[in-house]
C-alpha cells in the first residue's frame, strides 16, 4: 500500500515552493535542501485547497508561485531539482582509477627500494673486501719496511 501523500510548502521570500510527497524528508529532497527547514519553521504541511489540489495532481513535482500571492502554481524549472545523493558513476570510476594508480605506485616504490637495498648490500660487501685487501697489503708493506730497516742497521 502506498504511503499517503501530504502537501508541504516552503518559501525563500520571493517564491513559494509546494510539493506532494509522503514525508518531510522527501519534501526536503525534492526542494534540494539539506538543512531541516521544517525545524526552523520555514516549511510546513499545508491544507490550502488550491495548493493541495495542484500538488496532488503532480505528486513529487515541485510547484512554485510568487510568495504571498494567489497565482496559479507552476511547475518548477528543472534547474532547481534535487541532486541525486551520492557520488556519480564518473566520480566512482575516477576513485577506482586513482586507487589502482596508487597501488601500482606503491609496488614500484617497494621494488625500487628493494633494488637499492640490494645495491647497498653489494657496495658494503665490496667495501669490506677492499678494506680487507688494503689491510693485508699494508701489513705486507709494513713487514717489508721493518725487514729493510733491520737489514740497514
Amino acid at each position: 500500500m502506498a504511503a499517503k501523500l501530504k502537501v508541504f510548502v516552503t518559501s525563500d521570500g520571493l517564491t513559494d515552493y509546494v510539493v506532494a510527497v509522503s514525508s518531510k524528508a522527501k519534501a526536503l529532497a525534492a526542494w534540494g535542501v539539506r538543512q531541516d527547514v521544517f525545524k526552523e519553521g520555514a516549511a510546513h504541511e499545508t491544507d490550502d485547497p488550491e495548493s493541495v489540489k495542484a500538488a496532488l495532481a503532480k505528486p513529487g513535482e515541485v510547484l512554485r508561485r510568487p510568495a504571498g500571492t494567489l497565482e496559479k502554481l507552476a511547475r518548477l524549472k528543472s534547474g532547481k531539482s534535487a541532486k541525486k545523493a551520492g557520488p556519480t558513476k564518473a566520480q566512482l570510476k575516477k576513485v577506482v582509477a586513482l586507487a589502482k594508480q596508487l597501488a601500482e605506485f606503491d609496488q614500484d616504490h617497494d621494488r625500487e627500494a628493494a633494488a637499492l637495498e640490494r645495491a647497498r648490500a653489494d657496495l658494503d660487501r665490496r667495501e669490506e673486501a677492499l678494506h680487507a685487501h688494503h689491510e693485508a697489503r699494508r701489513a705486507k708493506l709494513e713487514a717489508a719496511l721493518e725487514a729493510a730497516r733491520k737489514a740497514a742497521t
